[in-house]
């Protein structure tokens, strides 16, 4: 079997969220954001804009985790590549 070498950037994910980006935080966030619009607290233009807001956190959240999923995968090769 031929081994392959590939290389991770981990920093990928990291290129695209400012440094102080943290995926609990998002998602803490998404959750409140959801509350305020379940309690009715925003008014109509608020809504739409904590909306946005929340789908734009989830798909930073969803990029992070497909990230971080194939670092694991590429982890989990390299151990079944090397020689036992």
């Amino acid at each position: 079997m031929a081994r392959r070498s590939k290389v991770v950037n981990s920093d990928a994910v990291d290129a695209t969220l400012k440094p102080d980006w943290n995926y609990e935080a998002k998602v803490a966030e998404v959750e409140r954001i959801i509350a305020q619009i379940e309690a009715g607290e925003l008014e109509l233009e608020e809504v739409f804009e904590k909306f946005t807001a929340a789908v734009e956190y989830l798909r930073q959240c969803e990029t992070f985790l497909q990230q971080r999923q194939q670092q694991v995968d590429l982890l989990i090769e390299t151990l079944s590549d090397e020689p036992e």
